[in-house]
């Protein structure tokens, strides 16, 4: 039987042990105010690189690009077994069925996710991927993830004003490549230019411009025509976010309803062509308002509080899945993508 003085080491080594893992416990943890960059909680893996164009997926992708945290980016099909989401690019899609890896053995519980940037003019048909996918990430905002072209962000500080440019030289400007007259845009462009001059760019009018010269060209225009080639729910693209907003000039917007860029767009930030009961009446409508300069300059006003973010690149869309994967259904599938994408 041990007497007292052993028992006494005893007690003491003992609570030398508690006192050691009570100091050793916060580093242990870490930082807890830090987010946790190094454990994976979610892993996406890309089927098929976009339009063929692969960029790399080397480190924290998802941290260094978007802040976000326990977001895994894979672009290797061997590690199938392992993606907690899997994303299918549309357009590679349409090229046959049997792309999709129905012959691999499905963990439980993986998501196929359905992404694209196309209008539903230019998707294929998707009525053979019926309870197929259980998310769709898409410029629309009713899609599970939503990858806009661009949106508005508060400045961290205010800019002045009158930041509009003051090198207006023409009425109206068009930067337009696939022009086709069953297009409404090209109805709309023609009747337009019969009252107000449209000075035209791009490959269609054999003008093409570089990048470098594209927003300098534009920002000598009063009014930038951001005419969509499609007209579907919220299909707002560059034209708007890059050519107009960017380029400084006020855009005159073709597309979807009004209430649609109201949703992602200041007031008096825009002109949209169904507001006028002829194209006439809008044309006169700009020639009015490049006269007054007041009024012109109300159109910059939204600049004093708001920066355009533009997206170009695929990985923060790919990221913004795991900002957004915490909230959505577990156990959706979409029974017809098809009548989804064609709302």
């Amino acid at each position: 039987q041990a007497g007292p003085k052993t028992r006494n080491l005893r007690m003491l080594f003992l609570l030398l042990c508690l006192l050691s893992l009570w100091f050793l416990l916060p580093w242990l943890r870490g930082p807890q105010a830090a987010p946790d960059r190094g454990g994976r909680n979610l892993t996406v893996l890309l089927w098929s690189w976009p339009f063929n164009k692969p960029l790399s997926l080397e480190g924290d992708v998802c941290w260094d690009m978007s802040g976000i945290p326990g977001c895994r980016l894979l672009s290797q099909r061997s590690l199938f077994s392992t993606a907690d989401v899997v994303v299918f690019h549309s357009n590679e899609l349409e090229k046959q069925r049997r792309a999709l890896p129905f012959d691999l053995p499905r963990p439980q519980g993986q998501r196929w996710a359905w992404m694209s940037l196309e209008a539903p003019a230019a998707t294929p048909d998707l009525r053979r991927y019926s309870n197929v996918f259980n998310m769709t990430v898409s410029y629309r905002r009713d899609a599970d993830v939503t990858i806009p072209y661009g949106q508005l962000q508060p400045r961290e500080t205010a800019a002045p004003t009158d930041a509009v440019p003051a090198n207006k030289t023409f009425p109206v400007c068009w930067v337009v490549s696939n022009y086709q007259t069953r297009h409404r845009r090209s109805k709309v462009f023609q009747e337009l230019k019969a009252v107000i001059p449209v000075q035209v760019y791009g490959r269609w009018s054999r003008k093409p411009l570089s990048a470098g010269a594209l927003l300098p060209t534009i920002s000598r225009c009063y009014f930038y025509l951001a005419f969509e080639n499609a007209i579907s729910k919220d299909y707002i693209t560059e034209k708007l976010w890059r050519n107009a907003y960017l380029g400084g000039a006020v855009p005159v917007v073709l597309g979807p309803p009004l209430k649609d860029y109201q949703a992602v767009a200041p007031p008096r930030s825009f002109i949209h062509v169904d507001n006028f009961t002829s194209t006439r009446e809008l044309a006169l409508h700009l020639r009015q308002l490049a006269a007054d300069q007041r009024r012109y300059r109300e159109y910059f006003s939204w600049r004093r509080d708001w920066e355009v973010k533009l997206f170009t690149d695929w990985r923060p869309r790919l990221c913004a899945i795991c900002s957004q994967f915490s909230r959505l259904p577990q156990h959706r599938v979409y029974a017809s993508l098809h009548d989804w994408v064609h709302l």
